[in-house]
Order: structure tokens, then C-alpha cells, then sequence
């Protein structure tokens, strides 16, 4: 008599992001709870902060940052943090984030909001949008809640509200912009002044200059960057999607949108550069009130692996800056 023994084949990886993410082709995914960057977080105690359920549905949480020292009789502007991560990777908990949201409140004394949102591929575009739109709607809850949060409310100046966002969060801030437009009506009492997108994370089927002759070796390569659009965009969908390419074929005329202002930030080195070059130089064209900074020699991605060097330094005096030519 003979036995048959059948076994099955284990799972293997298809796709995996920085070992953070992974994806086998049985269609599980694994995320791991270490962070792309182990920095020690800077929490000297000069600034404080809390944890906020803003989504139940979806058990989407944000952190609230405020320094310390505030004077009491004097409100200080909101200014929105999105995390980035190429929509597949990246949350308010890792360290180097949660050291930019305490250097932000700090220089720019300011209450810092940093909301996470849903990742690709579990969840995939425009989920983040949507997520980025929500956390928003919450601080109008806030506003004109019968029962305000003091921590909050004492301190928050609702009419003097930024948003930015770094890679795919700024893509986040860019598509609220469009969203919200501007003035931001049905937001009230909430009014945005501005928008800050650091190295925002665009895209398109025609390659740009950069992105075809950038280094293969560098942080944000195209082989990572098509990668990140492969798993986050919609399925069936290309690279022209409304939310990736701000002037593909099916995007918003922004020609004919009225824009609060925006300053975009990219280092030249930056695969991205071409397009946010382009980005800037549209807008400034069409007449919306738009800030061009560039720095030289600069890899994606540059504020959160070096964020002292000379171009960081500059980089938060130019937010520094704007939200104060922005905040009347």
C-alpha cells in the first residue's frame, strides 16, 4: 500500500518596498512595523502632543502638536503635516516625521497636524485623498464642536490654516488645493491660507528629462517610482491619472481654478525636478500666487535624511516666511 503526500507550494514575494512592504503572489501582504529610517525621536519635552481618532470607520488616527512655551493670549496658525511613503508606505509614527512635526511647531510656532491615511495596495488611489479631504473636515468639527477640545481650541487659530506634505503628502496638500480651491467656503469658521508641497510626488506617462537620465541610484530611482504608481493607482488605470498628473487628460483645467497660494519646494537631484519645475512654471503663468525654490545638488527626500544640512535650514525659513506673508 502507498501513501501519497501532497504539499502545497509556500508563498513567495512579488513585490516589496524598502522591506517595509511586501507582497506575495498569493496576494497577501505583510507591513512591518520598523520604520524606513531609525533616528532617535527628538521629544525634548518643549513641545507637546497627543493622539487623535479623526476616521472610525476606517481607524484613521492624526497627532496633534503644540509648543509648550505658547503665549496664552495669543492664537497661532495650523499647519497640516501628510507623511509620504509613495502611498504604500509610510505613517505619523516614524521617527524622522514625528522629529519634522516637532521642529515645525517649534520654529515655526505653530499647532502641527499630522494625519495618517490609507496605503496602497490594500487601499489604493484616491483612498489617501480622500483620508487627506477628512482629516481637514475634523478640524472644522473642532471649530464649531459645542463641546471644544481646550488643548485644541485654546491655542489653534482656525482662520489661519496651512497645508503641506511631503512627496505623496504633498501630492495630498496639491489635490486638496484643487479640492478646496480657493477661500475654502464650506470649510468656515476654518480659512486656509496656503499650501506648502515639499518635493511633491507627480507623475505621467511621457518620462521627463530627469526621470529618464536620473541616477538608477538614487533614493527615488524610476524603477521606484513606477513600482509605487504601479501598486497605489487605480487598477486599469496610467501614470496621466488626474491625481498623479496635475495636467494629464482627464486632470482639472487648473488654468481656470482660483488657488490659494502655494510654495513647492524640490532639490535638483530629484528625479521629480522636471515636473515640479513645471508645475511652478504653469501656474506662475496662469496668474496663480506661486513660490519656486530650488536647491542645488539635492536628492528627494532631502529634509528628512539630512535635516540640518544648509538647504533644510533654508527650506524652514522659507515656510517660516510664507506662512507669515500669508497669515492676513
Amino acid at each position: 500500500m502507498s501513501t501519497s503526500l501532497t504539499t502545497s507550494n509556500p508563498p513567495y514575494e512579488v513585490e516589496e518596498v524598502f522591506g517595509v512592504l511586501r507582497i506575495y503572489n498569493n496576494g497577501s501582504i505583510v507591513r512591518s512595523s520598523k520604520p524606513l529610517m531609525e533616528v532617535p525621536v527628538n521629544d525634548d519635552g518643549s513641545i507637546l502632543w497627543k493622539e487623535v481618532l479623526f476616521d472610525a470607520a476606517n481607524n484613521l488616527y492624526l497627532r496633534l502638536y503644540k509648543p509648550t512655551c505658547s503665549n496664552a493670549n495669543t492664537k497661532i496658525p495650523i499647519f497640516y503635516y501628510y507623511p509620504g511613503g509613495g502611498f504604500c508606505i509610510g505613517t505619523r509614527l516614524w521617527p524622522n516625521y514625528q522629529n519634522e512635526c516637532f521642529r515645525l511647531a517649534s520654529e515655526l510656532q505653530v499647532v502641527v497636524i499630522s494625519p495618517d491615511y490609507r496605503l496602497a495596495p490594500e487601499h489604493r488611489l484616491p483612498a489617501a485623498i480622500e483620508d487627506g479631504y477628512t482629516a481637514v473636515k475634523w478640524l472644522k468639527d473642532q471649530a464649531v464642536s459645542q463641546n471644544p477640545d481646550a488643548w485644541l481650541n485654546d491655542v489653534a487659530d482656525f482662520e489661519r490654516v496651512f497645508i503641506s506634505g511631503d512627496s505623496a503628502g504633498a501630492n495630498i496638500a496639491h489635490n486638496l488645493a484643487v479640492l478646496f480651491g480657493a477661500g475654502t467656503e464650506e470649510l468656515a469658521p476654518v480659512r486656509i491660507r496656503g499650501y506648502v508641497l515639499l518635493e511633491p510626488f507627480f507623475g505621467g506617462t511621457v518620462l521627463t528629462k530627469t526621470e529618464a537620465d536620473g541616477s538608477k541610484e538614487a533614493f527615488l530611482n524610476l524603477e521606484l517610482i513606477n513600482k509605487l504608481w504601479r501598486l497605489s493607482i487605480p487598477v486599469g488605470a496610467t501614470k496621466d491619472h488626474q491625481i498623479v498628473n496635475p495636467f494629464g487628460p482627464a486632470s482639472p483645467l487648473m488654468e481656470t481654478l482660483e488657488l490659494d497660494p502655494i510654495l513647492v519646494v524640490v532639490g535638483s537631484s530629484d528625479l521629480l525636478k522636471d515636473r515640479v519645475e513645471e508645475y511652478a512654471s504653469k501656474l506662475k503663468a496662469w496668474g496663480k500666487k506661486i513660490e519656486y525654490v530650488e536647491y542645488e545638488d539635492k536628492q528627494h527626500g532631502f529634509f528628512s535624511f539630512d535635516p540640518y544640512c544648509e538647504a533644510s535650514i533654508n527650506f524652514m525659513q522659507a515656510i517660516k516666511k510664507f506662512v507669515a506673508e500669508n497669515s492676513f
